[in-house]
């Protein structure tokens, strides 16, 4: 076997590769690079499902970030143990083969409970008082307390909410370091999430997002040389590319406005009881699962999705098994945005009664994914002084809602998770990899088969 470590540069595209990314260029020159044809949906659970097992959607089951559970009438969302990827993984094949073969997943998703022999992820502890903190989880377990001991508390407001940044890609970097270090694993897989959050804030303007290419550029150089310089050959990957978008689509406003949706008044708030609702949708960027309690609406409900301004095309049962999407945890209908659209989780009408958690970084609770989650609401006055007020307040051991996301999902500039019609907004594949030839387009369930090579022999 061949160490191997894969840097998993999320939102990486041939399109951002330039004059502000000269290491990964340089890198890119030396070996050459594939493209990738992102599975559907092109985002992170799935895309890294299907790039770790070979298998698509319908085999391995991750047919998004979140899903509604049938039996428990509840959506789940961003949830981790590895046990719900249906198929066998990269390095469980690999480890048949050579029974000495090692793997530390440094948060790539599907992380706890892992078959891996390493494993680092982002887990806050949730008090019964209702506080949550900030937190990591480790296999083995007693790594948690040593890494945060020599590297310091992950930076967990810096990996999602408004204030994430270059920190949360840095403290990752150096843990895949000191696991290195520490272990000498035969795979390292390595999440770089840093340019999803300004790409997401403001889309592709390099004008814009020119110092967060600089910023990754400098994390994966210096891993790229740290690697390199212990015999370790390197692969770079990405998830999927970010297209600019102008247009959020609000479906649970549209079926509730056809009576389908259940309201349950808490307190004067509203939440929508999934459950009890005829159809409704759970939005995750541009692809949104929809779910049908009353199949004698599955036609009228695809009618009116077709003639939803923003939605490009509605999978059914036949549209489903052709996109390799047919598995039970799908919709009874997908729908899919056009180029410059987006879907919404939102369901209220007035925003006086939206749910608490709707101005909360808040992924779990939420009924689809919410990107305004990363921006400060600018109908806030004095933003900063709210957020000190906050912390004080949890500082102080008192009771506080983090209350700083805005409502207005026209902030969005940037998302994914159709497949881009330019390959330049592809995923990329690059390394020293045997077999693998400039400038080919790849489906992204033949990347396995790539990185399986890669690991068992070395490039000459």
């Amino acid at each position: 076997m061949s160490r191997t470590a894969i840097l998993n540069i999320v939102g990486l595209t041939q399109r951002l590769i330039g004059e502000h990314t000269p290491a990964i260029r340089a890198y890119f020159q030396r070996y050459g690079a594939a493209v990738v044809a992102p599975v559907l949906p092109a985002v992170t659970c799935t895309a890294q499902a299907t790039y770790i097992t070979g298998k698509m959607p319908s085999t391995h089951g991750i047919v998004a970030n979140g899903w509604y559970d049938r039996d428990y009438a509840e959506h789940r969302f961003w949830k981790q143990p590895e046990q719900l990827v249906q198929s066998p993984k990269l390095w469980d094949v690999l480890r048949a083969e050579d029974p000495d073969f090692t793997c530390a997943k440094v948060f790539w998703w599907f992380n706890m409970h892992s078959t891996a022999d390493f494993a680092v992820t982002p887990r806050p502890l949730y008090l019964s008082d209702g506080a949550k903190v900030f937190d990591i989880h480790t296999q083995p377990m007693g790594m948690r307390e040593r890494l945060k001991r020599d590297l310091g508390d992950f930076p967990f407001q810096h990996f999602w909410g408004p204030a994430s940044g270059i920190e949360s890609s840095r403290w990752i970097a150096a843990c895949a370091r000191w696991i290195e270090e520490k272990h000498w694993p035969s795979l390292s897989l390595v999440y770089l999430p840093h340019l999803d959050y300004n790409l997401q804030r403001v889309g592709t303007r390099l004008d814009l997002i020119q110092e967060d290419l600089r910023q990754i550029d400098t994390v994966v150089g210096d891993l790229i040389r740290f690697y390199q310089g212990r015999g370790i050959q390197v692969i770079l990957l990405s998830e999927y590319g970010i297209t600019e978008v102008d247009h959020p689509v609000h479906l649970n406003r549209v079926f509730r406005q056809q009576g389908w949706l259940s309201i349950k008044n808490e307190l004067g708030r509203e939440t929508l009881d999934l459950g009890g609702s005829r159809a409704f949708a759970i939005a995750d960027h541009q692809v949104a699962h929809i779910y049908l309690n009353d199949p004698s609406l599955t036609e009228p409900v695809r009618a009116l999705l077709e003639q939803t301004p923003g939605v490009q095309q509605v999978l059914g049962r036949v549209e489903k098994t052709y996109a390799r999407l047919d598995h039970p945890r799908s919709g009874d209908l997908i729908a899919i945005a056009d180029a410059r659209s987006w879907f919404t989780y939102y369901y209220w009408e007035d925003d006086a009664r939206a749910p608490d958690f709707a101005r909360c970084v808040d992924i779990h609770r939420k009924c689809g994914y919410d990107p305004a989650e990363l921006f400060l609401d600018p109908a806030l006055k004095f933003p900063k002084l709210r957020l000190g007020l906050r912390l004080a307040q949890k500082k102080l051991g008192f009771r506080y809602l983090m209350d700083v996301v805005p409502l207005d999902a026209s902030l969005v500039r940037g998302s994914h998770g159709r497949v881009p019609e330019d390959a330049l907004d592809w995923p990329v594949l690059c390394g020293p990899i045997p077999g693998l030839n400039e400038g080919a387009k790849l489906r992204a369930d033949e990347v396995f088969s790539h990185l399986r090579h890669a690991c068992r022999e070395a490039k000459t």
